[in-house]
């Protein structure tokens, strides 16, 4: 069975560094918020693998279209607006 350490979520904030230690050493963490369950922090071979490229592409398409807008009629101009305030600050 694998380890699990419990955190608050003001400690794992101040812990960070040494919590993903853990995690890269198979320890997962859960992180509460008023002692109660408000995230996870696992080791990342316990995370799910898309098992072949088509998993992959499938995923990646689902994003198509998401965008659509996001950057104004003129995504040239958008950028230039936002390097122009990028580098006014």
């Amino acid at each position: 069975m694998p380890t699990i350490a419990n955190y608050g979520l003001e400690q794992a904030r101040i812990q960070l560094p040494s919590i993903a230690a853990n995690a890269h050493a198979g320890v997962r963490s859960i992180i509460t918020k008023h002692g109660k369950p408000y995230a996870a922090i696992v080791p990342i071979q316990d995370l799910p693998n898309p098992s072949n490229e088509a998993d992959l592409a499938a995923g990646i398409l689902s994003l198509q279209g998401t965008g659509r807008g996001l950057w104004g009629a003129d995504v040239g101009q958008t950028l230039a607006d936002l390097r122009d305030e990028w580098g006014a600050n």
